[in-house]
This record gives C-alpha cells, sequence and structure tokens, in this order.
C-alpha cells in the first residue's frame, strides 16, 4: 500500500460517534485516537471542517454493495457550501471489510424486538436477513451504526445492527453476528481536509473531480468521457448527480486513476475545462488499495515531454 501524505494535526471530526465504521477509518487515517470528534451526520462533519472547528473528518464516500453515499457526494459537488466556508479536498482514503452484529441489551430475547435502529446504508445490506428473522420489526433509521447501539443502550430501541465493536463500547451482546445479505461488503471512506496542493504523486494515485456540462446537448458526456479516453486516463467511478437548481440538471462525480501532476491527468482536467461549465477538483491521492493501472503507449509524461519539444521546434522552425 503507499503511503498517504501525514495528515494535518488535529482534531478530526468523523460520522459517530464512537463505535462506528468511520471511527475505526478515523483512527486509521489519522492515528490520532484522543484527537476525534464524533459528528451526528455527514453534514455536520463536513460543517465543522468548512468552519474550522475540526481540521478534517473522515467519511464515508461508496459501499462495494449499496454504491456511493449521497450525503458525502453531495456536500463535496456543492459550487456553494449552504454554510458556507472553504471548498474541500480529498487527502486520504481507506478501505474498511463492514461486518454487521444484531446487538441488544442483555438479556433480550429475538421476540422481544420490535424495534431496530441502524444507519440506512447499513439497513440496506442487512435488508433481507430482517424479513426474515425479524419481520414484524421496525427499522428505525439514525445517523450512524453507532448511534443506533448507543441508543438501544440508552433503552430508546430494541436493537441495534451496528458493528461488534460499537456492542463493546455501549455494553451490548450480539443476537448474531456477520448478518449481511452479502459478506464481504468493504466501504470506503475519505479523509476531506481545506484545499492544499497535493501531496507528490506515489506511482498508484487516484484523483476525484465533480464536472458540470456547459448545456443540455446530445453527446455532452460522451465529450467528457472522450477527454479522459484519449489519454488513456482510466476511470474508476463515475455517476451522475442532480445540481438542485433545475429539474433535469446533472453534475458527474468521477474518480480516475492517476494524479493530477501527471500529464495524461493535468492534460483531461484542463481540456474538461475548456468545455464544461465547472469542474470541481476534489483532490489526488493515494489509493488504498496500492492498484498502477498500466499507461498506455503515447501518455506517459515523456511522451507528452516529447511531443510537446516537437511542437515547439515546428513553431520555431518550421520543422520537427
Amino acid at each position: 500500500m503507499p503511503a498517504a501524505a501525514p495528515a494535518p494535526p488535529g482534531p478530526y471530526g468523523f460520522l459517530g460517534p464512537e463505535g462506528s465504521f468511520a471511527h475505526a477509518a478515523a483512527l486509521a487515517l489519522t492515528g490520532e485516537p484522543d484527537a476525534l470528534v464524533g459528528c451526528a451526520s455527514v453534514a455536520e462533519a463536513v460543517d465543522a471542517v468548512r468552519a474550522g472547528t475540526v481540521t478534517g473528518a473522515v467519511v464515508p464516500l461508496e459501499n462495494s454493495v449499496e454504491g456511493s453515499v449521497p450525503a458525502t457526494l453531495d456536500e463535496l459537488a456543492e459550487l456553494a457550501p449552504l454554510a458556507g466556508g472553504p471548498p474541500l479536498v480529498i487527502a486520504a482514503e481507506c478501505y474498511l471489510p463492514v461486518v454487521f452484529d444484531l446487538l441488544v441489551r442483555p438479556g433480550t430475547r429475538p421476540e422481544a424486538i420490535g424495534t431496530v435502529a441502524t444507519h440506512p446504508h447499513a439497513a440496506a445490506q442487512v435488508r433481507r436477513y430482517l424479513l426474515t428473522r425479524l419481520p414484524a420489526a421496525t427499522l428505525i433509521p439514525v445517523g450512524s451504526t453507532a448511534a443506533g447501539a448507543r441508543a438501544v443502550a440508552e433503552g430508546s430501541y430494541d436493537a441495534a445492527v451496528a458493528p461488534a465493536a460499537a456492542g463493546r463500547r455501549y455494553g451490548l451482546d450480539s443476537l448474531a453476528t456477520d448478518i449481511a445479505d452479502r459478506p464481504g461488503a468493504v466501504t470506503r471512506f475519505v479523509l476531506l481536509c481545506p484545499a492544499v496542493p497535493p501531496a507528490p504523486p506515489t506511482g498508484a494515485d487516484r484523483t476525484t473531480l465533480v464536472v458540470y456540462p456547459r448545456d443540455d446537448h446530445a453527446g455532452a458526456l460522451l465529450e467528457i468521457l472522450s477527454e479522459f479516453a484519449s489519454r488513456g486516463v482510466n476511470l474508476t467511478r463515475i455517476e451522475s448527480r442532480p445540481t438542485k437548481d433545475q429539474l433535469g440538471r446533472y453534475s458527474f462525480s468521477i474518480d480516475c486513476e492517476g494524479h493530477v501532476a501527471d500529464s495524461r491527468v493535468g492534460d483531461a482536467l484542463a481540456a474538461l475545462h475548456r468545455i464544461c461549465a465547472e469542474v470541481r477538483y476534489l483532490g489526488s491521492y493515494p489509493r488504498s488499495d496500492g492498484r498502477a493501472g498500466p499507461v498506455p503507449d503515447g501518455r506517459t509524461d515523456a511522451a507528452f515531454a516529447e511531443a510537446a519539444g516537437w511542437l515547439a521546434r515546428i513553431r520555431g522552425t518550421g520543422t520537427g
């Protein structure tokens, strides 16, 4: 795994409270167990960064089963954040396996469970289990899995779907373990910070951006994709999100292989800047999985430099 850039000094917000998957991700990304501040929602964590009350925030971005987390995508895509403050970038990422337990207060029996609290993303991953094992229970959405566990410990609900760490933290028993409908799920968490120059490329990097097409015309998405394809830049994620200013208008949230310092990636971003209404650069950072895709012939930094020299000779002397 490539080494991430050193995290700035804390404190750091995370989607909490303690015992959540985001808490575990925050520990992994920052190494600062005593400088972590639990936040009730992604929006609250992001607002804390923009307000300067925390240095950065660790929030979920996507899950291997349920896909991206809309709250995080929308906070990053806002051209004019409702809460004000500076634009944010992704400074680092980590992948975290997510295993869900059914947590209850000691002595609770399955037939006594009338309410189950959890985060909506977790609920979607255990949907079939709950329908089969607890068909009469009411599902209660809460801000995080750990918040559900804490609420059970406080007596607000009968059970929670949460990590085993949350059960240990709040004195709950695991009535059932590893209850996901599809075992082996992984969630990608990111560390958000105010915009700073990116760390140098490692050779196994990812760049994230949000692209706003200039207008609604045939082939707008194809134009965007062509700028990446023609430069040999592989996309690892692309999805549309409503711009929220007009029905039918969408932006595109994109992850691509490579670093903004790579010639092919920088050239693609510059081309998008020319043809799109807005391009929000959201950071270049080491990939948590350490993967580095192949760079096609003619798209390396050396090839770009050679081509630029060739063009300069033509412009200066008339011959290449």
